[in-house]
């Protein structure tokens, strides 16, 4: 007798780095949000602004941390996810960061190695500085620039061709703002991060270009001790470096497939920019946007490709009320249907419910009568 196979149930948890999201906007205090929904999903697929938490990282083997620009193309239905056993790491450090910065990040990855074993094959510092800017929107989002990216695309170049590395970490000398009202207001868990932006064009720009995993951890001067931050900022406030959650990501990070028709219809999948595949330990079946049942969204910051794409297929498109947002752009804005909670454990709820099979409104107190659908004209019956 043949069996069928039962489907996994497959969340997509967005929420946009760098507009001052209330959950998910700081160091990493998304994480207790992602170990939840993973706990009632069978896979988890979000981004590295949800799952990085500077020094700390939580471990979760249905979890996929999949870089923004990657998501996007994954959501449109352009690539696909294949998961990993374990990814060999490319670390490209700036020119531009001081030799005892730079060694405080050295030894962060050396210590990933010897501690976590994770595979960091090689690092290579950039030819020229990479000029970093910060800037911020009118409505408050944090973005900037690069002055020397064609120095960094150099950089991750060699570290594919040379060491054969399948991800890549980049660390690049951010300007020390200390004093700023906004670091201030960040510190104390009220404003937007201002790095956020910037280290969303780096990890893009590489994506773009490589089609390889990537994420990026800045580096800063330490800041003195402030004995008020808040508990959502306090993660970037025990260490020298951010990287030690970037390398735990990248190591089990899905790479990235495309997909072509061949002259039967029948699609056939290769691994971009690496057709054979090997090297990288597949465990599981790939993963495309067809499979996704749920997306996850604060309510406000429906704007993103990714959930633009998702929404069109995704049994489920959920906004949470209380994450609040510099956006403003909701889902009916959009012509989007969505389930409106109030908070994350709704969410979660409202997940169960689905798998289910449990309609929501048979979980509230009031259920309206079955409505009918007016008779059609007798004209119109064929």
């Amino acid at each position: 007798m043949m069996s069928t196979a039962k489907k996994l149930h497959t969340t997509v948890l967005i929420i946009p780095t760098g507009i001052g999201a209330a959950m998910g906007g700081y160091a990493g205090d998304a994480l207790p949000i992602a170990r939840t929904i993973a706990s009632v999903s069978d896979r988890l697929i979000t981004h590295p602004n949800v799952l990085n938490g500077a020094q700390l990282y939580w471990p979760m083997d249905n979890a996929y941390y999949v870089e923004g620009y990657g998501l996007d193309q994954f959501a449109a239905g352009r690539w696909r996810l294949r998961p990993v056993h374990q990814n060999p790491i490319g670390l490209v450090i700036d020119q531009g960061i001081e030799n005892e910065l730079k060694s405080r990040h050295l030894q962060a990855a050396d210590a990933a190695r010897a501690t976590l074993g994770l595979d960091v094959r090689s690092h290579i510092i950039t030819d020229r500085p990479l000029g970093i800017t910060l800037k911020t929107t009118e409505s408050g989002a944090s973005w900037g620039t690069l002055a020397n990216p064609g120095s960094l695309l150099r950089a991750v170049e060699r570290l594919i061709t040379e060491a054969k590395v399948r991800a890549i970490a980049v660390v690049a000398r951010f300007p020390d703002d200390e004093g700023s009202d906004v670091l201030e207001a960040y510190r104390k868990g009220q404003g937007v991060d201002p790095l956020a932006g910037v280290e969303a064009v780096i990890s893009h720009l590489v994506v773009r270009n490589f089609k390889l995993p990537c994420a990026h951890a800045p580096a800063l001067s330490p800041l003195p001790l402030d004995p008020h931050v808040s508990p959502r900022s306090a993660a970037e406030e025990i260490g020298y470096t951010f990287l030690s959650c970037v390398l735990a990501g990248l190591s089990r990070a899905p790479q990235f497939l495309t997909e072509a028709g061949d002259s039967s219809g029948h699609l056939s999948g290769h691994l971009l920019g690496h057709p054979s595949g090997h090297g990288t330990g597949s465990t599981t079946g790939d993963i495309s946007a067809a499979e996704v049942d749920t997306v996850i969204v604060p309510a406000t910051a429906f704007g993103g490709s990714a959930v633009m794409s998702l929404a069109q297929s995704a049994a489920q498109v959920i906004a949470v009320g209380e994450n609040k947002t510099a956006m403003t752009v909701k889902a009916e804005d959009l012509g989007i249907q969505a389930i409106a909670v109030d908070t994350y454990l709704e969410a979660v709820g409202a997940i169960a419910a689905y798998k289910a099979g449990v309609a929501l409104g048979a979980l509230r107190p009031q259920i309206l009568p079955l409505s009918q659908l007016p008779n059609s004209p007798l004209g119109n019956v064929r």
